[in-house]
């Protein structure tokens, strides 16, 4: 089985269906804003504040290149930009990557963000964040599969057309 990446947009549940969707398929599931976080000491949101997005941005695609090569297969949530880089989406493609895009409505996306503890720097308030998701909408489309949840769907469902699809 070859390496499963998920994407989508901040608040749109990449990391819980990551690892429900590893768990279904007995596979090892990373979540990279996690890895980077134990290599770095800091998280995305505070390398973003502190070193700026485009050396974050660097670090990212270097810990996904790094992760990439050391698995074999497994599910893999991307942190919420990563999959807008086209080095990424290169490193992707290159390892023979199946990307999933989890597409979200944007209120859904954004009651979680605004009720998480979680800083996000680059969508801090409804207006920064809506703008953001439409400019990146368009290419969280280049992923291999598209899916959409539903608004009431519930997380076993969503895991269970998501395996069908793969």
């Amino acid at each position: 089985m070859r390496p499963i990446v998920i994407t989508g947009f901040m608040g749109c549940g990449k990391s819980k269906v990551a690892r429900a969707l590893a768990r279904r398929l007995d596979v090892p599931v990373i979540d990279l804003d996690d890895v980077i976080t134990a290599r770095q000491g800091r998280t995305p949101a505070q390398l973003i504040t502190e070193e700026g997005e485009p050396a974050f941005r660097e670090i990212e695609s270097n810990t996904l290149r790094e992760t990439l090569e050391s698995i074999p297969a497994g599910v893999i949530a991307l942190g919420g930009g990563a999959w807008i880089e086209e080095t990424n989406r290169d490193l992707i493609d290159q390892r023979g990557c199946l990307s999933v895009w989890l597409d979200v409505p944007f209120e859904v996306c954004w009651g979680r963000i605004k009720t998480s503890e979680e800083d996000r720097p680059l969508g801090r308030t409804r207006e920064q964040a809506l703008k953001l998701y439409k400019r990146r909408k368009p290419i969280y489309q280049l992923a291999d599969i598209h899916a959409q949840r539903m608004a009431d769907e519930n997380l076993e469902n969503f895991i269970s057309r998501i395996e069908r699809l793969i």
